[in-house]
């Protein structure tokens, strides 16, 4: 496998880039993407059996299992980030070993409608929060210890639309290739 080829199942959609001047039009759309995402997702993976979900997305990479619980990790974990950033002064967020957490039991053999369900909620509660957000309140941030960068929530929006269509592309793109 070529590197080019690597690179195209790691990152089916491009990398992640945040346009420099956020338009509230943008952020309409991204969390229409949000607001969306949920159904999307179940709707691609309903009707996976175990052996296709246990189905890796690239050489090295997760199974589809692990990328659906992993979505509902990280997803969980933005939400918080919201929260800390819309009522604390510009505070340093955990970060997590996401690759760890992937190789838990709850990610690698549990059922995925747990995690399907908590999409769905945690989507739900974020999106309300979201649309409720005043351009001040978006440009509230955080800080992100790996980085130490400061995080602003307009940014970080973009970032989880993006995220949410960076994975469903993975499993897509692996449903399509392997016929699943």
């Amino acid at each position: 496998m070529t590197d080019e080829t690597l690179e195209k199942l790691k990152y089916p959609i491009g990398h992640f880039e945040c346009p420099e001047n956020i338009s509230e039009e943008s952020i309409k759309n991204w969390i229409s993407v949000l607001e969306e995402f949920p159904n999307r997702l179940e709707k691609l993976v309903s009707g996976l059996n175990d052996d296709q979900l246990d189905t890796v997305y690239r050489p090295g990479g997760w199974t589809i299992r692990q990328v659906v619980h992993h979505i509902s990790d990280s997803h969980h974990h933005s939400y918080t980030r919201f929260k800390w950033a819309l009522t604390e002064d510009t505070p340093v967020i955990k970060a997590y070993f996401e690759d760890r957490w992937a190789e838990l039991v709850d990610s690698k053999s549990a059922p995925i409608e747990m995690s399907l369900h908590h999409i769905k909620a945690i989507h739900f509660k974020l999106v309300y929060l979201l649309r409720t957000l005043s351009i001040a309140d978006l440009n509230k941030s955080f800080i992100h210890p790996e980085t130490n960068s400061e995080v602003k929530l307009n940014y970080q929006i973009s970032n989880y639309a993006w995220h949410s269509n960076h994975h469903y592309a993975h499993i897509e793109n692996t449903i399509n290739r392997k016929r699943l």
